[in-house]
């Protein structure tokens, strides 16, 4: 059966509010962590494709979203876990971006309660940056998000995403077979994500 993949240009604070408890069986999440004024004390610098960086990007979310998040998912994948205060939890993942540039960093850390033992993906960002053109400050390889769905997530399982960015959990949804809802508050970015998957589906028929 083919995904159903619903992108909703809106705030996903709003929609989580009117949700009912355990809605998602696996919530994949990359929310902002203040990038701006980690650019401030040198810890490094993201380019903007759009050429603006948002508000958005500038907020941590707050503890009312991380208690929405959590009631209305079963599991959770949360990226940023170093920059937010979570719950006790022995697992994690590990993406090692085999980053060459010393200024920026060498991994990124996600946080799970996924019952699995703590895992690293391997995938240069050269790589990522030669195989996908870049939309959004904090893009993330689509392979890294087909990764967490084949060792994360059962076939029949419902996927929320609450920042949907680049939207590269949509075409990994998308290529295999999740039912995805995906929120995204920037409209600058909705859009770009969604020509993004688009043109990624029509490549799929042609081909």
């Amino acid at each position: 059966m083919p995904s159903k993949i619903n992108l909703i240009h809106g705030d996903c604070m709003t929609a989580m509010a009117k949700m009912p408890d355990k809605a998602y069986d696996l919530a994949i999440c990359d929310p902002p962590y203040n990038i701006v004024s980690q650019q401030k004390r040198g810890i490094g610098s993201r380019i903007d494709p759009t050429g603006k960086m948002n508000d958005w990007n500038n907020i941590k979310p707050t503890k009312e979203y991380f208690n929405h998040l959590f009631r209305i998912s079963k599991f959770q994948i949360i990226w940023g876990a170093n920059n937010f205060v979570l719950p006790e939890s022995e697992y994690f993942i590990v993406w090692d971006k085999h980053q060459t540039v010393d200024n920026f960093a060498s991994a990124e850390l996600a946080y799970t309660n996924c019952r699995m033992p703590a895992k690293v993906f391997r995938y240069s960002i050269h790589r990522m940056m030669n195989d996908q053109k870049k939309i959004h400050p904090t893009q993330k390889p689509v392979a890294l998000y087909k990764w967490l769905l084949k060792n994360y997530a059962k076939p029949s399982d419902k996927i929320l995403d609450s920042h949907g960015g680049s939207m590269s959990i949509a075409i990994a949804c998308w290529d295999m077979g999740h039912d995805l809802d995906l929120y995204e508050i920037d409209k600058d970015y909705f859009e770009a994500g969604k020509r993004r998957l688009e043109n990624h589906q029509r490549q799929q028929v042609l081909f």
